[in-house]
């Protein structure tokens, strides 16, 4: 007598399940990222430590070829249903996303913004020795600009008077700096990313170089463009119609500042270097620098750089050593000041220690 239909399909479908996260797992151990991951795992010690089974497993969970789509799923299932942006965003009014970075409070922040003060004071009077001026430049919140979009999205004492607390510290150490909280405004910034727009980077670019003449810049048609909040959610392979919606755009177009050439057109280096954060990457910054100060900027900002990365490699490089500028502008977003600071970073914050 034939088995029940319902046994064998049930069957089936396991067997199918299992055929296919077994497919899953090898496309996944034969991603040249995973096998240069586990490469540094395959002796005896670290198997017996561990260290294998640990790489095998971050392989499993972040090298899975249906693992954007997992997410994409995930994604759209908290935002359509409960309009949630997941743990890093925070959902505002209408269609405005706010990092949770910005919003929480950090162990420690107090002593860890201190010791960047310090290190920024101590900084800029070791480059005025040498005759180089640096320009601090203090990128406020989104989520302090555009506050009255937050719409009960939380935000902690720490991140509501961190600013504050910055200009205290900075005065207690003759720091001179920009604060461009009253310069910037909630349209400077995208609704969908953290960063501010093309017109929001002109207008802190036009703050820093307050005496220079902007010649108006023209724009392209509009662009439609979802930004960085979004792929936070999980939600940059969903479909357009599960996301919230895109930005509305215009990507403005500089004139090419010309710098003066030499013997055999030996171009000099730029006399203005721009350190920074993915601020400094996004919003055309560096070219309405460039266009305020009428010349060229050399810009080795990093993304996700948090406040010193960008400056401890620009400061440690053979660039610095043989061609040093006449000026360095170091943008810092207000939600790095208090941020826990790691080994790497101490060390470059105080050398001495």
């Amino acid at each position: 007598m034939s088995a029940p239909i319902a046994p064998r399909l049930t069957g089936l479908i396991f067997l199918a399940a299992l055929a296919w996260g077994t497919s899953q797992g090898i496309q996944a151990l034969s991603t040249p990222a995973a096998r240069t991951r586990l490469a540094e795992t395959l002796t005896p010690a670290a198997f017996l430590a561990g260290r294998t089974t640990a790489a095998v497993n971050r392989v499993m969970a972040h090298y899975l070829p249906a693992d954007p789509w997992l997410r994409a799923a995930g994604g759209v299932w908290r935002w359509a249903l409960f309009g949630s942006g997941g743990p890093q965003v925070r959902a505002g009014c209408g269609n405005w996303l706010f990092l949770t970075e910005e919003l929480r409070p950090w162990p420690g922040a107090d002593a860890a913004m201190a010791s960047r003060v310090n290190a920024l004071a101590q900084r800029t009077a070791a480059l005025a020795r040498s005759g180089i001026t640096l320009r601090i430049v203090l990128v406020p919140d989104k989520s302090r600009v555009a506050q009255s979009e937050l719409c009960g999205a939380p935000r902690s004492a720490q991140a509501k008077s961190r600013l504050a607390a910055f200009r205290t510290l900075a005065t207690g150490q003759g720091l001179t700096y920009l604060d461009l909280e009253s310069i910037l405004r909630p349209e400077d910034f995208r609704h969908t990313d953290t960063h501010w727009t093309s017109g929001g980077a002109a207008r802190a670019a036009n703050a820093i170089a307050a005496a220079a003449i902007t010649p108006a810049p023209k724009t392209e048609a509009p662009v439609t463009d979802w930004g960085d909040l979004v792929r936070l959610m999980s939600l940059d392979a969903a479909p357009a119609a599960f996301r919230p919606a895109p930005d509305q755009l215009h990507r403005l177009i500089y004139p090419k500042p010309e710098a003066s050439g030499g013997l055999l057109d030996d171009t000099p280096a730029p006399r203005i270097t721009l350190i920074g954060t993915s601020f400094s990457r996004n919003g055309q910054f560096d070219e309405a620098l460039a266009t305020a100060f009428g010349e060229p900027v050399l810009n080795v900002a990093r993304s996700g750089g948090g406040f010193a990365e960008a400056a401890r490699a620009y400061f440690t490089s053979d660039a610095f050593r043989e061609t040093p500028p006449a000026q360095i502008i170091w943008e810092i977003p207000e939600r790095v000041l208090g941020q826990p600071i790691g080994p790497e970073e101490a060390a470059f914050l105080h050398p001495s220690d």
